[in-house]
């Protein structure tokens, strides 16, 4: 994008300011919470995957008596392998957990600022039409008259929208 002799693009401010607040964001995780994150990215992996399934498929020929040059060290039903697994098992979905509660924790942080945005534009909007709306009847255009027109200049009342889609939503079985 080419900034323009007043100054950057709108889009190229929103980047910025959008670049801004992740930025934030990421730097204000505590250290455990740096540390879920660096987990969760790496078991999200194709490769972790793979790694695993060379991982278990070693250790049951070995412990199979498969691989004549090592001699079992976790025989069938392989306790020691259910152990690890366990416990890797325990410590990974903790670590998920708590990646995806800080995620939750940024998206309702963005879902606010959505909706604070968004009730903004809506009263600009609605500033706007009116003053479409009394430019019109000045000139004396019908379209000032329009009913939708005059209803959509109206403020919008959000608690009002929630208790109409709450009664008409269906309700989940």
């Amino acid at each position: 994008m080419n900034p323009s002799p007043s100054g950057p693009s709108a889009a190229a401010r929103n980047i910025r300011a959008i670049c801004d607040l992740e930025h934030s964001a990421l730097a204000q995780r505590s250290r455990g919470e740096r540390w879920a994150d660096r987990i969760a990215g790496i078991a999200g992996k194709v490769w972790f995957t793979i790694g695993h399934f060379f991982w278990f498929s070693g250790w049951i020929l070995v412990n199979t008596g498969v691989v004549a040059s090592l001699s079992p060290f976790d025989p069938y039903p392989f306790p020691l392998l259910t152990l690890v697994t366990s416990l890797e098992a325990i410590f990974l979905s903790l670590f998920l957990l708590t990646s995806q509660s800080r995620a939750t924790a940024q998206a309702d942080q963005r879902s606010h600022l959505d909706l604070q945005i968004n009730l903004l534009a809506e009263s600009e909007a609605t500033a706007t039409l009116k003053m479409l709306r009394a430019i019109c009847e000045h000139h004396g255009l019908k379209i000032a008259e329009d009913p939708e027109v005059t209803e959509l200049a109206e403020r919008t009342e959000p608690k009002k929208l929630v208790r109409d889609l709450q009664t008409q939503l269906p309700s989940s079985p």
